[in-house]
């Protein structure tokens, strides 16, 4: 995690980044770490044969549980 985050706090010193490892149901996690959140950020690998237009199940059900808005975010390819 800190790799691929390196340098984003130099870039961006308005923006807060914590890097924390939790045990648990990504959905139950991730919905409670968003208690405060204004916007919950997920990506999507885009897995099966409709790449790009089913949701896994991660992402459906922080549509449905997490406390703020979701904007789920596409693997590009490549990346």
């Amino acid at each position: 995690m800190a790799e691929s985050t390196a340098g984003r706090q130099d870039k961006y010193p308005q923006v807060e980044v914590r890097h924390t490892v939790v045990r648990g149901h990504p959905v139950r996690v991730l919905s409670d770490a968003a208690q405060w959140a204004v916007l919950l950020v997920v990506g999507s690998r885009g897995l099966g044969g409709f790449s790009g237009l089913l949701l896994g199940s991660v992402s459906q059900g922080l549509l449905h549980h997490a406390p703020c808005p979701v904007a789920v975010v596409p693997h590009a390819n490549g990346e």
